[in-house]
């Protein structure tokens, strides 16, 4: 069994986000998507043969990910293709043991993804998780996955630390479920459902299903690997019983973590260039440069590259982020320089994200000097200015990104933990600070 050779030097600890008095100009490459290359895994785990990711992302929750599945008996071998951000990955599938405990730390796909997957498994498969990460919805999967007939103890807490008792198979069939709190149940009940032994037929029950596009997301990746999936009507997903076609995949570019980047533009008065941004992606991040040009920015694409230059202001605007609630922090971090108030709405589940993201948005606002307040369902900022002081990252890689993003134009911004941007981009603080220094410019 292969063992990870790749890793991006480690940052950590308190970090005084530079300040730039300069317009930033600067072209940058940006790791591979998360959601992608962990979709993708799940899928070249349960394959019908060896199966190539090319340029996926090597962070803490991809890593978490490649253990998980080289825990469960998947081959996964690191090969170098002489790519900047680390190697490609082949997995070659293999009957699904079990018999182990797998840590997810804070990777909210690994433990959504993993614990159907698990079900297939021929023995007990405990799941676990970093004690930041316990809190995590989960019930809504785990009464979903006794429906449909996967055994799991969980001592009554609908929660992690669980025990999945695997015998080998999966009925399927036709099962509801609230997604509401994560769309992650829906896409790692369909990511598993192929190998179900009559499919899957899940019906979701919930008023609200954040992050549609990641569901997307799923279905495009499965679908180009020959798995049919209906949706015959909203919220309901038919999955045809099936072994996806081993493949060799290309991870795009994680336009999320784009974003801090892209809006640096905006702060400093800049522009800033992402190259290879594709044509077309179910990824969320792709409605950076619509929102970006609501806000004031200037946006073209020229050779697979997206371009994103400042104007002569910072909008304040009015917007539902359900599809793309993890842009919100960085918005956020543009808002607090907007000529007028911004309302952000739809994203009440963030509050269960990797710390309650509202609250902490709001409390680092208000510690430097920020107005802001919370809504039902989102949160209100109103420009002030601003002095340096702490910015709690709060074991969130995008609130700690957010703080360096704010610090652009704060001096004395100290982010007391950037090690938290490990977990979606190790070499943040290396692209950052390339940024600043007009890399490719």
């Amino acid at each position: 069994m292969s063992t990870n050779r790749y890793s991006p030097p480690p940052v950590s600890g308190a970090y005084n986000a530079p300040a730039s008095t300069d317009a930033v100009h600067a072209t940058l490459t940006i790791p591979g998507s998360k959601s992608l290359t962990n979709r993708e895994l799940i899928i070249a785990a349960i394959a019908d043969g060896p199966g190539r990711l090319v340029a996926p992302l090597h962070s803490d929750d991809s890593r978490r990910m490649v253990d998980a599945l080289r825990a469960l008996g998947v081959g996964i071998e690191e090969v170098d293709a002489g790519g900047e951000f680390g190697p490609d990955l082949v997995v070659t599938p293999a009957k699904l043991t079990g018999g182990v405990t797998i840590d997810c730390g804070q990777a909210g796909t690994v433990m959504r993804f993993i614990a159907p997957l698990a079900g297939l498994a021929s023995r007990d498969v405990h799941l676990t998780a970093h004690e930041t990460a316990l809190h995590r919805p989960m019930g809504g999967l785990i009464s979903a996955l006794r429906d449909l007939g996967v055994d799991i103890d969980d001592e009554g807490t609908w929660s992690l630390p669980f025990t999945v008792r695997g015998h080998g198979r999966i009925r399927g069939g036709r099962v509801e479920i609230d997604a509401s709190a994560s769309s992650q149940f829906v896409s790692g009940l369909l990511l598993a459902a192929p190998r179900f032994d009559v499919g899957l037929h899940l019906v979701h029950t919930g008023e609200h299903l954040p992050s549609l596009p990641h569901i997307d997301m799923t279905i495009e990746a499965l679908s180009r690997r020959g798995i049919r999936i209906e949706r015959p009507a909203v919220g309901e997903w038919l999955v045809e019983a099936g072994v996806p076609r081993a493949k060799e995949i290309a991870i795009e570019p994680d336009l999320s973590n784009a974003a801090p980047f892209l809006a640096a533009a905006l702060v400093t008065g800049g522009s800033v260039t992402i190259t290879g941004w594709p044509a077309h992606s179910t990824q969320p991040g792709a409605m950076l440069p619509e929102i970006l040009q609501a806000m004031g920015a200037h946006t073209s694409r020229h050779g697979g590259a997206l371009t994103v230059r400042a104007g002569s202001a910072i909008h304040g605007i009015d917007i539902d982020l359900a599809p793309a609630s993890e842009l919100t922090p960085t918005i956020v971090g543009l808002a607090a320089f907007a000529q007028s108030p911004t309302t952000i709405r739809g994203i009440g589940h963030i509050r269960l994200h990797e710390t309650d993201r509202i609250a902490a948005l709001i409390g680092n606002i208000r510690a430097i000097g920020g107005e802001a307040e919370e809504l039902p369902d989102g949160l209100r900022i109103i420009p002030r200015a601003l002095h340096g002081g702490g910015w709690a990252a709060h074991h969130d890689h995008r609130m700690a990104t957010t703080g360096a993003l704010i610090g652009l134009r704060v001096p004395g911004i100290e982010i007391d933990e950037i090690g938290t941007t490990a977990k979606t981009l190790p070499e943040f603080t290396l692209l950052w600070e390339r940024m600043l220094g007009g890399a490719g410019a």
